[in-house]
């Protein structure tokens, strides 16, 4: 992206993004002073729609920021062609086209590009393998975005950021572009529009009424349409229709409460909350209230935040339906309609709603329509064919005769007589026919019971496809119910005179057309094709009653609904929900969702800072609007659900009688760990940050993968179905155990054993029969980052129905003091703790990874090359620190912790005081703690070693430690120095200064009493501190005349006297 290049003209979103300079994309605090906080009221419709704009402009930003630095693994492929498109007039309207090709002659890591609607990508003269290829200067680099969606294979039109040269429309084969991927922004062009209403269609009255909160309008008092004679009959018609369905008293009150708002006057532009925490049923209870507003023509658009939620809400409905419907088939069907892009959904994969699917549907009825194949034609020549089966083979003899006779048939036509003829001589060679069916140019002439059966056959084919898909496909409105009971009969009828075969199929069909006769006759009258004014699929969006898209893609319905339903609600920005309550019409939303789950993810931490993640959910519940809670789990275990529901719902929850029974426990392994909620400690897991910023834990997939293997061989011995949810909350770890063991499982999927290996934001609003939590952090500081979100945590711990485990570091997750503190303490107070350390098959397990880092860790660092020949000071090193050393695999670390250690050696002391810890709260001396970074401490100390027939000062370096390692070290020391004497103590403690620099001092022998008796120093690190705890101090008080006497035995026979503890003191 050129610097300096010309600005497009102002306006929309995309115009501003491409006026962005490449410094501008990468710069985080570009509108850092500019976006403000979103307020939680708001003094007018204007006022609401501009408080997103700058947010929704900084997080753009971000979004393609973060494109840009994850370009090395983008999808990308090459521009063999690019031409100016019809639309272009410069130097405004760029307008060009370009056909693309697969990279194949250098590795292409991201795989191929097919640019979609909406992309944003970068057009280079070369693959970017790093963002410096992007914004190096003298780099070729223009971005663009794809037009139009629907285009004509394989052009695609593309609107680029600046005017194309010459040189790159009239390339050689040398001169190679690239189209690499940066980012999507369907979205915020979708949402950048709502924020931007058109003030003649605009629809901002419920808008209008959520800027502030009145408490007084929020209670479910009915005194006004009680008295409303016609609320009751609904009431009592939605009851008569959702009983069957079984909803438990807060989901009924839930369904009839809000379709109340749509049937009583009283309640226009009001938004209802139903609050479903995890296994209440609120997909259940969301496809019962749409089951309800169905059966009174209420028509409705129900969105959520993703196509995946999107689907649920719709296929549970589509069930519900299907379920309820006998007598008249697949009719009503057309009331309902999803649209969306079919790939992104994987709609073929959903056998359920493939007949409601927006693409589907206009696929079939432009075949049903057509008026070459379709019903009407098929129609009219079944009634031809039943009521002069004579006369339709006479046309059909005279069409044969023409092919068989084409020079005659040029000058004059056959007479009718020779056509009779022709029937009658037919009717005589039957037989002969039968032997020899072919004429002289190879063609069949049938005989007339042969031609009336095929014809029939051929016809009844066609009617029963577009009967059934007409009474399927098109809404109630357009086809009434007495038509589609005609046409379930017609089909009934062709159907039974299909199957019957042989000599009889003939006799039949003449028996029978005096009743189908006036079936098809009745449905010629009742049934032409339907006039459509504009395209098929908005005739299908107009006239259906529930319309399925997300939010984003509702922005393309024109014609107007009554109620919007939001699903996952507490998902959604509320910028983005301010697309689906404009639609016209709108008078009444429900929001379904759960605020202490996971909320919209923001790329931009300038914006999330702002409120720009919250959604109107949230919003109001915060400002006190009364949430309908959903109050009955159905899911989980009570084991499982009861930590979730004390922490985060203040025990409100109630588990659902079918949970409790015992029938419900299910034991899929043997042992007791493997229970329905348990915590695996793996204390040897260690977190690793190297590939990439997310980080992994090999130890901790290791010990996934042995469950998960234990799990399938169960699975293949019993042949028990059983689903398998692994989730943690970092992408690295989730690609780390997706390598090791989910792509394995993937492939044997079908057989009734499923692994799905995900993220925490990818689980939410799934389940499994068995979860498998994957927590990561395996720190010394407690440090767990976005593991402490209580709602991520809420997410993962409610995703299982019968067992839950949790894999991770239990010292790290105690010292977190976040919720995972808690979760440790609750496992253990219950028993449901146990240490991988302490089972045999974990350690088999954990032998490969665990070797394998060991010969890593002694690979990585040799204390030798640490080079301190030159340092003032000698420094002795403790295997505690050489092993902790080596384990650090941050490279940055072990250059900071080396370099820290030479400033010691060196007599440096000036440290930044936010470095040096303050250990006044330990009673110990002597020892000296520096802060390496966030969750690394060097732990050292002045001690003095016999050299050179005198006693010096050195520096003993005992450990590079974590924070909660540190209380242990201050205790195993107290004990160690508890042992010197106070000369020695003072020795130790004694500095002298050369300018800034502290250097050792070197003493006599003789001048130094020390009751311990000086072993090699490297021995005392490696030994000293395992060993103090248990060999008790050994007191002696002397006189002070005996002194000399005892300096002289320390000095002259040490080797002699035994090494025990002693603490001398004179009296």
């Amino acid at each position: 992206m050129e610097e300096n290049k010309p600005k497009k003209k102002e306006g929309g979103l995309l115009n501003l993004v491409f006026s962005w300079s490449a410094k501008d994309v990468l710069n985080k605090n570009l509108h850092k002073d500019k976006v403000q906080q979103i307020p939680d009221t708001f003094s007018s419709a204007a006022d609401y729609l501009n408080s997103f704009k700058l947010p929704l402009i900084e997080e753009t930003r971000a979004e393609f920021c973060s494109g840009l630095e994850s370009v090395a693994d983008a999808p990308a492929s090459e521009i063999s062609t690019i031409c100016i498109d019809k639309d272009h007039k410069p130097p405004h309207d760029l307008h060009y086209k370009i056909i693309i090709k697969p990279i194949t002659d250098i590795k292409n890591r991201g795989g191929h590009y097919q640019p979609q609607f909406g992309d944003v990508f970068a057009i280079s003269n070369v693959r970017p393998r790093n963002i410096d290829d992007l914004v190096r200067p003298g780099k070729y680099i223009i971005f663009a975005s794809v037009s139009m969606s629907s285009v004509s294979y394989p052009w695609i039109p593309i609107v680029p950021s600046e005017e194309l040269s010459g040189s790159e429309l009239h390339r050689n084969d040398e001169k190679r572009m690239f189209a690499t991927f940066v980012m999507n922004m369907t979205t915020n062009l979708r949402i950048w529009k709502a924020l931007h209403p058109n003030p003649r269609f605009s629809n901002t009255g419920l808008i209008e009424n959520l800027l502030q909160y009145e408490p007084s309008g929020d209670g479910e008092n009915h005194s006004v349409c009680d008295l409303d004679v016609n609320c009751n009959v609904w009431r009592t018609n939605v009851m008569s229709h959702i009983r069957s369905f079984r909803l438990d008293e807060s989901q009924t009150n839930a369904v009839l409460s809000s379709i109340s708002m749509v049937k009583c006057s009283h309640k226009a532009n009001t938004v209802k909350l139903i609050w479903g925490p995890p296994g209440t049923g609120k997909t259940k209870t969301v496809a019962s209230l749409l089951f309800g507003l169905l059966k009174l023509k209420c028509r409705t658009l129900t969105c959520a935040p993703t196509n995946t939620a999107v689907l649920q809400v719709a296929e549970r409905l589509v069930k519900l339906f299907l379920g309820s419907v006998n007598e008249y088939d697949t009719y009503g069907l057309g009331d309902i309609v999803l649209f969306g892009n079919g790939e992104r959904m994987k709609i073929d994969e959903h056998e359920e709603l493939v007949d409601v699917f927006l693409r589907n549907r206009v696929k079939t009825l432009v075949r049903c329509f057509s008026p070459l194949d379709g019903w009407k034609i098929n129609l009219v020549s079944m009634i031809c064919l039943l009521e002069n089966p004579r006369e339709e083979y006479n046309t059909y003899l005279h069409r044969n005769a023409v092919k068989l006779e084409p020079s005659k048939t040029q000058n004059k036509k056959k007479s009718k007589e020779t056509v009779n003829q022709s029937v009658n001589e037919n009717e005589k060679k039957k037989k002969d026919l039968k032997k020899d069916p072919k004429t002289e140019t190879g063609e069949t002439t049938m005989t007339f019971e042969e031609f009336v059966k095929k014809t029939f056959r051929s016809l009844a084919e066609h009617l029963i496809y577009c009967a059934k898909n007409l009474y399927t496909h098109l809404p109630t409105s357009v086809v009434p119910l007495d038509v589609a009971k005609q046409m379930i009969l017609l089909i009934a009828l062709l159907k039974k005179l299909q199957n019957s075969e042989g000599p009889s199929q003939f006799s039949d069909l003449m028996m029978k057309k005096e009743q189908l006769l006036p079936i098809l006759k009745e449905l010629r009258v009742q049934f032409p094709r339907p006039k459509i004014k504009g395209s098929l699929s908005d005739f299908c969006l107009a006239k259906a009653c529930l319309i399925f898209c997300t939010a984003s893609g509702s922005i393309k319905m024109l014609s107007p609904v009554k109620m919007v339903i939001i699903d996952e609600a507490a998902q959604l920005k509320e910028c983005e929900s301010a697309i689906p309550l404009q639609i016209p019409g709108v008078t009444n939303a429900v929001l379904i969702g759960d605020d202490r789950q996971l909320p919209a993810m923001v790329q931009s931490k300038v914006s999330g800072d702002m409120n720009f993640g919250r959604s109107l959910f949230q919003r109001l519940a915060t400002l006190g609007k009364k949430k309908h809670m959903l109050n009955i789990q159905y899911r989980m275990h009570p084991t499982i659900s009861s930590f979730p529901n004390q922490k985060f719902y203040e025990n409100s929850i109630v588990d659902a009688s079918h949970v409790k029974l015992r029938s419900y426990t299910r034991t899929f392994l043997k042992e007791n760990m493997y229970g329905s909620y348990t915590f695996i400690n793996v204390s040897t897991g260690k977190e690793n940050f190297k590939k990439g910023r997310s980080p992994r834990n090999v130890e901790e997939a290791a010990v996934v993968n042995h469950i998960i293997g234990k799990l399938y061989s169960y699975h293949c011995n019993t042949s028990m179905a059983i689903s398998v949810g692994v989730i943690s909350p970092y992408k690295g770890q989730v690609g780390l155990m997706n390598e090791k063991f989910g792509k394995k499982y993937a492939e044997r999927k079908g057989n009734g054993f499923t692994v799905n290996v995900r993220s925490v934001d990818g689980f939410q609003g799934g389940e499994e029969d068995v979860i498998i939590i994957s927590t990561v952090r395996s720190n010394g500081n407690g440090s767990v980052g976005f593991l402490s979100n209580h709602q991520r945590t809420n997410v993962a711990l409610t995703r299982a129905r019968y067992c839950l485990w949790i894999v991770g570091s239990g010292s790290t997750l105690e010292n977190s003091g976040t919720v995972w503190q808690d979760l440790v303490t609750d496992a253990k107070t219950r028993g449901c703790f146990y240490d991988a350390d302490d089972v045999a098959e974990f350690k088999d397990a954990l032998k490969p990874a665990l070797t394998k880092r060991s010969r890593q860790s002694l690979a990585k660092f040799d204390i030798s090359s640490l080079d301190l020949s030159e340092a003032r000071w000698k420094v002795v090193f403790g295997d505690n620190f050489k092993a902790s050393l080596a384990r650090t695999e941050s490279i940055g670390t072990r250059k900071q912790v080396t370099e820290m250690v030479k400033k010691i050696a060196n007599g440096w002391s000036e440290f930044n005081s936010e470095n040096v810890v303050n250990l006044s709260s330990f009673t110990v001396e002597l020892l000296e703690l520096y802060k390496v970074d966030d969750q690394l401490y060097l732990a050292w100390s002045t001690d003095i070693q016999e050299e050179d027939s005198k006693y010096t000062q050195v520096i003993k370096v005992w450990s590079l430690l974590s924070a909660y390692e540190i209380p242990k070290l201050v205790k195993d020391l107290s004990n160690l120095f508890g042992r010197y004497t106070v000369n020695t103590m003072d020795r130790c403690k004694h500095k002298s200064y050369q300018g800034n620099l502290v250097v050792p001092i070197s003493w006599p022998l003789h001048s130094v009493i020390n009751a311990l008796p000086l072993a090699d120093p490297a021995e005392c690190l490696s030994n000293q501190l395992a060993n103090t705890s248990s060999i008790p101090l050994i007191c002696i008080h002397i006189p002070l005349m005996a002194i000399p006497f005892i300096s002289f035995l320390v000095q002259h026979f040490t080797s002699k006297i035994p090494k025990l503890p002693l603490l001398i003191t004179t009296f």
